[in-house]
């Protein structure tokens, strides 16, 4: 799609809204160490997000990087870093010259948040992007890059056990492929149906968790047009799930293309309800991270973003 419908204008939309509210406190992301993404993305797959444009420029190559030919990953890494794009990537998400720096970013606020909650904070959102939850350890894809929210769970397992909740409208493969097989995070997601939505491949309900994983991972996926009604009530059950796992700390993948007029989803909710599943998630009273996902209606992302966060801002 072009223009992509990722792009900074999503970052400047939600923070020029949080800054006219009275209740946001907006901190700087500090630098942090890569071995926090190491932790999660192998580091072959790291360098390669880190140095794959680069190359391709120097070699001559102009404009987005963007791969046509893929591979289920049971051949070789390609020495020609176009084709590493398709070794690398599962679809046509591009690669352009301020995609490492964009995802890096990305990672660092999603970091300084969790540290914030480590050191006693209620609750803290990373304004961030692109988003991350289609990121695998050593895949990209849905315009995700690094799993900013796999990244935070992993260093927040310091603490205790971690629940990570995806509310974006799309299933986050990525999140579920990095922690299939484990124990110490159960990840749920509530999403659109993918027998027919993006990402196609994963997110049935019968996908649960493998080994050590197996009912860890929690798939509930719902048709298109789904409303604020329907939509609560799955996340009500969703929350009985999380509060059986006893975790110390609630990430929240947040996309806020579930609503109505998002020019990428189905489903129909509305302001108010978005704001409702955010004081539902409030309500539940962990310490909470909220990592920004998708959501692609700039015109109103802003006031989606602030009516979800605002009943974060009275946890004591």
């Amino acid at each position: 799609m072009h223009p992509y419908p990722e792009s900074p204008k999503r970052y400047d939309a939600i923070r020029q809204a949080l800054e006219k509210t009275a209740w946001a406190d907006l901190i700087p992301s500090e630098a942090q160490d890569d071995a926090h993404l190491k932790a999660v993305h192998g580091e072959p797959y790291i360098d390669f997000l880190r140095t794959v444009y680069e190359s391709w420029s120097a070699a001559g190559g102009e404009g987005d990087l963007v791969s046509s030919l893929f591979t289920d990953k049971d051949g070789r890494v390609p020495a020609n870093p176009a084709a590493a794009t398709g070794y690398y990537g599962f679809d046509t998400t591009p690669i352009v010259a301020g995609t490492w720096a964009a995802t890096r970013a990305a990672a660092d606020a999603c970091l300084t948040a969790a540290d914030l909650l480590l050191k006693g904070a209620p609750a803290v959102y990373a304004l961030c992007r692109p988003p991350g939850h289609h990121a695998a350890s050593d895949r990209f894809g849905g315009y995700c890059y690094l799993n900013h929210a796999a990244i935070a769970a992993q260093h927040l397992l310091t603490a205790g056990p971690v629940a990570i909740i995806d509310i974006d409208y799309h299933h986050g493969n990525g999140t579920q492929q990095i922690f299939y097989s484990r124990a110490d995070v159960f990840y749920v997601s509530i999403h659109a149906d993918t027998n027919w939505e993006y990402p196609l491949y994963w997110g049935r309900a019968d996908e649960t968790g493998e080994g050590e994983g197996v009912d860890f991972t929690l798939n509930l996926p719902l048709p298109a047009d789904t409303g604020d009604q329907a939509y609560l009530l799955c996340l009500e059950s969703a929350l009985a799930k999380i509060l059986d796992f006893s975790p110390s700390h609630l990430v929240v993948s947040a996309g806020f293309d579930t609503w109505m007029h998002d020019p990428l989803g189905t489903f129909r909710l509305t302001l108010d309800g978005i704001a409702a599943v955010g004081a539902k998630l409030a309500e539940f009273n962990l310490p909470t991270l909220v990592v920004q996902e998708g959501g692609y209606d700039i015109d109103n992302l802003g006031r989606l973003a602030t009516g979800f966060l605002q009943p974060f801002s009275c946890k004591e």
